[in-house]
């Protein structure tokens, strides 16, 4: 069924059950959500739980609690440490385990909604691992090699967790008969295999709490993406144990398969992980669970253009150093795409990217020369500090920056003097041959031989690294004749990063296009954080991202999301879908770009965790119905997949696209600013009242 999004409120929407935990505390209702990094940020799945605390908080309020291990060097900044009040069940459990010797931290995670933490110290129960794996090999028949760090912590963590939520029961159950409450009802939500170890001492020992287990990519699902294999079209065909064994991940995989199968209710954050886990783990996903974003909304339709105005020329400031000497081409007529993640070259599908770009650039220089494509590739590796020209740039910049200050305030200074006596100022006797020395220096010091450097870093053994080594195979070297130019940023950004001095959303902000062309991609937050920002970002139809998107909008590409098929058609064929793409978005006036970007923000609402948060109490309510049988839930929505539906627009926005006759005929001259999005035409074009 096509679902059409617009602004109009759905009715399965989790602000209906925004009350702070009163229901939940009426019906003596609980919830732990456990995950290694809950305020630990290691990978994307912090950025879950993060993002989703404030609505879980505004749900669950006092109910609900978020565990995870103690890193001190994490939780000095993530953690404000306090303990529970007196007569809690959860200081009674705390402090039961704490007696046992374990070193146990509570308090409140520092991000919106400040949710209850209880963080464990895995070293005050390293003591009991060889008990911990005996009982594991006993009750599951799963052995766990000692030489394996990270299994091993999480075998201690998920015991710890265990004996914690039994614990939590037993006083649970007599402070609610002290206290003339109904039995409690407890769920325990466990994310990725690490937490899952807890999960599967919880229904060993047979302990009375509802199970709900998410994987965001399955462990085998990582490994045989990163080979050469066509991996979505056989998956029905993989040897599951033989491949976990070849990897020397089996006993992960068993903890992995063991939670998925023991859990009440199992469930996965996108359709296409769901195929993975029901191919790789065995089991089908119950309820698919979207993972979203905490969105803050503008008051005015133009906000966000004027951010990207100025974020823009942020971005403009750097290529001006980057590209000292050789600045031939127009920034005005200059698109910003970009990619970031993780750097797996293949799995993020950067390799398709670059080639893309080499097509791209060929399209460029044949029909659009004027226009030029400054392509950024943000993937932390190793190097060897930054790279001296880039820094030499963005020095030799800012001395002609300050020079043609000084002789701006020199000549204002002189024409104001000459037109106090009343004479007409000559252009001869405001700029003196000294100020032309200054600026002539300056210009020779800008000249130069050599070609703007591809990295902003020397990259550690690059010529082994395969973004290096793919520019090089496709030619990419910044030349002037080139339309592409390419800058490889081999660091995360950040505020004080001395070359662009901004922090990654704010680079978000300025840039035209994200481009994630992935293969292997559960969810896909990098696409999913541009479109909150009003930014169009192309996906593939083998993300999480892209495949939520085609469900719920018939139209994507009108709305600034670019899905690119990987699964379908062959690897050809998807490069020459990518470079068609990225040449068709480049072919967009400045103003088509503002009209596509407020569509795209308009799919915010989509992406938000008070639409996509329904799913995760849906989770819980069928988990809590597969122990509890009697529990009836007060604002029952369970039962429909379908909950999430979009009205049709009253006047569906045409595609931007220059095919179309209804595209909005070019700009007159002037008219095309970045924050002219209040012009009545304009705003007739969204239609907008």
């Amino acid at each position: 069924m096509n679902r059409r999004f617009s602004r109009v409120e759905s009715g399965a929407d989790l602000k209906d059950y925004f009350d702070r935990g009163d229901i939940a505390s009426r019906e003596n209702r609980w919830n732990f959500e456990v995950a290694w990094e809950v305020a630990n940020k290691v990978g994307g799945i912090y950025t879950v739980i993060r993002s989703k605390a404030y609505v879980s908080t505004e749900e669950m309020g006092e109910q609900l609690c978020m565990m995870g291990p103690y890193k001190e060097h994490c939780a000095r900044t993530e953690m404000e440490e306090m303990e529970f009040p007196r007569g809690n069940p959860l200081l009674d459990a705390v402090n039961s385990l704490r007696s046992r010797g374990y070193k146990i931290h509570t308090g409140r995670w520092l991000v919106d909604g400040n949710p209850q933490l209880i963080l464990f110290d895995i070293g005050s129960a390293a003591w009991k691992l060889d008990q911990f794996k005996s009982e594991m090999w006993e009750k599951c028949h799963i052995g766990i090699p000692h030489l394996d760090i990270e299994t091993n912590d999480a075998i201690i963590l998920g015991f710890m967790i265990a004996e914690f939520l039994e614990e939590f029961r037993n006083f649970a159950v007599t402070y609610s008969q002290n206290n003339e409450l109904s039995a409690p009802r407890i769920v325990a939500h466990f994310h990725e295999w690490q937490a899952g170890v807890g999960l599967i001492v919880l229904r060993t020992r047979l302990v009375e709490i509802a199970t709900v287990f998410t994987t965001h990519a399955t462990l085998l699902g990582r490994y045989l993406c990163a080979g050469n294999t066509d991996f979505y079209n056989n998956l029905d065909k993989f040897a599951v144990d033989e491949e976990a064994g070849k990897r020397q991940i089996y006993h992960r995989y068993c903890l992995e398969r063991g939670a998925t199968h023991l859990a009440h209710v199992f469930t996965t954050v996108s359709e296409i992980t769901g195929y993975e886990a029901e191919h790789l783990l065995k089991r089908k996903p119950d309820i698919i669970t979207p993972n979203g974003l905490n969105v803050k909304k503008f008051s005015a339709i133009h906000e966000f253009q004027n951010l990207h105005a100025v974020a823009k020329e942020k971005i403009n400031e750097f290529v001006r150093g980057h590209f000292y000497g050789h600045i031939d081409f127009d920034l005005d007529k200059t698109l910003y795409f970009f990619i970031a993640g993780r750097y797996e070259f293949g799995n993020k599908g950067a390799d398709i990217f670059i080639e893309a770009l080499a097509r791209l650039n060929a399209m460029l220089k044949h029909e659009k020369p004027d226009t030029t494509v400054v392509a950024f590739l943000i993937f932390p590796t190793k190097t060897n500090n930054f790279n001296v020209d880039s820094l030499r740039g963005h020095a030799v910049i800012k001395q002609l920056r300050d020079t043609i200050n000084n002789v701006q305030q020199a000549v204002g200074k002189r024409m104001f003097d000459t037109c106090l006596q009343g004479n007409i100022p000559n252009a001869d006797d405001l700029l003196q041959k000294d100020d032309l020395v200054k600026i002539k220096r300056c210009m020779f010091a800008m000249q130069r031989d050599s070609m703007p450097p591809v990295t902003t870093h020397n990259v550690a053994d690059d010529w082994n690294d395969p973004v290096l080594s793919s520019i090089r195979r496709c030619h990419l070297f910044n030349s002037r004749h080139d339309r592409v130019k390419m800058v490889f940023h081999p660091e995360f950004l950040t505020s004080t990063n001395p070359l662009f001095g901004i922090d990654y959303e704010e680079f978000v902000r300025g840039c035209h296009l994200g481009v994630f062309p992935s293969y292997y991609e559960p969810w896909g937050y990098t696409p999913a954080e541009c479109t909150v920002m009003g930014i169009p970002s192309v996906t593939t139809n083998l993300s999480g991202f892209g495949c939520f998107m085609e469900e719920h909008i018939s139209d994507p590409k009108s709305y600034g999301i670019y899905i690119v098929d990987r699964r379908y058609i062959g690897l050809e064929n998807s490069v020459q879908q990518l470079s068609s793409f990225m040449m068709e978005f480049s072919r967009l006036n400045r103003r088509q770009r503002i009209i596509q970007r407020n569509r795209t923000e308009r799919l915010s609402d989509l992406l938000d965790w008070r639409t996509l948060g329904i799913y995760y109490r849906q989770a819980r309510v069928k988990a809590l119905q597969a122990v509890y049988p009697d529990y009836v839930d007060e604002l029952s929505l369970y039962g429909s997949k379908n909950n999430l539906i979009f009205s049709r627009p009253h006047s569906e926005p045409p595609s931007p696209t220059s095919s179309r006759h209804t595209t909005p005929a070019p700009s007159v001259h002037g008219s095309d600013d970045e924050d002219s999005v209040d012009e009545e035409t304009e705003l007739k074009e969204l239609g907008i009242k």
